[in-house]
């Protein structure tokens, strides 16, 4: 027999540092998810991301109070601030330019985000990040 789930929740957690002080502990707590559990699994799937990088994180809860979850990359603008070492994005990116980042970087970007995006291709996945890039206020050369 299949378990029966029971819902889903969306987190952002930085890898490899859940622990179960708030946010973490709370919102997996009144779900009766076991949360020591959550967090040692987490840590061992991020082992190998680069450590503080935020993960979107899926987690699909089953009334046994088993869970199962996906851990998807880190966002692009986590990717792009990175490339163009900026703290944060402009605050009227049409403009402002807060940095900028090479074709180059864009691809290397584009091919590590590609397991997330609805891009058939690196070059359509290229112009989404663009998209991101341009509200940001980073400009591509």
């Amino acid at each position: 027999m299949a378990k029966k789930l029971v819902g889903t929740m969306k987190l952002q957690v930085k890898a490899g540092q859940a622990n179960p002080s708030p946010p973490v502990g709370p919102a997996l707590g009144q779900r009766g998810i076991n949360i020591m559990e959550f967090c040692k699994a987490f840590n061992a799937k991020t082992a190998d991301m680069e450590p503080g990088a935020p993960c979107p994180t899926v987690i699909s809860y089953y009334q046994d109070k088993s869970f199962t979850m996906d851990i998807k990359t880190p966002p692009a603008s986590y990717y792009l601030k990175k490339a163009a070492k900026v703290n944060s994005g402009a605050k009227t990116p049409s403009r402002e330019t807060v940095g900028s980042v090479t074709t180059k970087q864009l691809r290397e970007i584009a091919e590590a985000k590609m397991a997330d995006l609805s891009a058939n291709d690196v070059d359509q996945a290229m112009k989404i990040i663009l998209g991101s890039a341009k509200s940001m206020g980073i400009e591509v050369k």
